[in-house]
């Protein structure tokens, strides 16, 4: 009976170690664009420093996960989250590389005069952030349709790159002194749609987790 209650206890702490890995990855995104838009070159390089944390973060939520079940050889549900814990910390690791990826933008800009206001990167940032704190919210409340409906959110991701694409792109158009800045703004705005669309891969594991059954959430504009 103990054996066993020590291997609920161990379920649990890994599953509380992806939020705390979830959380360290949310405020990475959420202080890289706030550098982006401070210009603020310490946060930037801090966030860099800071991504071997996440990645450390991941490794030993892998290595817990395994070891559960070398030791344990867990059944059916149990397994199936342990299997998705696997896949939701890779996940989560790479949104912080997106991250990371920001703060080197940041410290490319330096102190350029900004090209534009900065009004749509912010709120992909916002809205990716949530849905990954939602889909995180889904896995412990073992909510699919929660998980199913934040992966629909995708498209308001979507919709708001596509837009600062086209904006950026007619900026680079009337004056070609502007792709360099323009450029790098994209980048940004790949990185945090990037970021979406890692979550909605959340959201599979979260629905498999719960289900056992492997749903592509959002079968269009995957990434590679």
């Amino acid at each position: 009976m103990e054996i066993r209650a020590g291997y609920h206890r161990s379920l649990r702490d890994i599953q509380d170690e992806v939020l705390v890995l979830g959380s360290m990855v949310e405020k990475a995104i959420s202080h890289s664009v706030d550098a982006l838009k401070a210009r603020d070159i310490a946060t930037a390089r801090r966030i860099i420093d800071d991504d071997i944390h996440v990645n450390r973060k991941r490794f030993t939520i892998e290595e817990k996960c395994i070891q559960l079940i070398a030791t344990q050889q867990p059944m059916a549900g149990d397994l199936r989250t342990i299997v998705s814990v696997l896949s939701i910390v890779t996940e989560l690791e790479r949104i912080g590389d997106y991250a990371e990826g920001i703060a080197r933008v940041v410290i490319m800009i330096g102190d350029e005069p900004p090209l534009k206001p900065l009004i749509d990167i912010p709120r992909m940032a916002e809205k990716s952030t949530r849905m990954l704190r939602e889909s995180l919210e889904a896995f412990t409340n073992r909510d699919a349709d929660a998980a199913r409906r934040i992966a629909a959110q995708d498209d308001e991701i979507d919709s708001l790159y596509d837009q600062i694409f086209r904006e950026l792109l007619t900026f680079m158009i009337e004056d070609p002194r502007t792709i360099t800045r323009a450029t790098r703004l994209i980048w940004v705005a790949h990185n945090l749609e990037r970021s979406a669309d890692r979550v909605t891969n959340i959201c599979e594991r979260v629905v498999f987790a719960i289900t056992g059954r492997m749903e592509e959430t959002k079968p269009s504009r995957k990434q590679s």
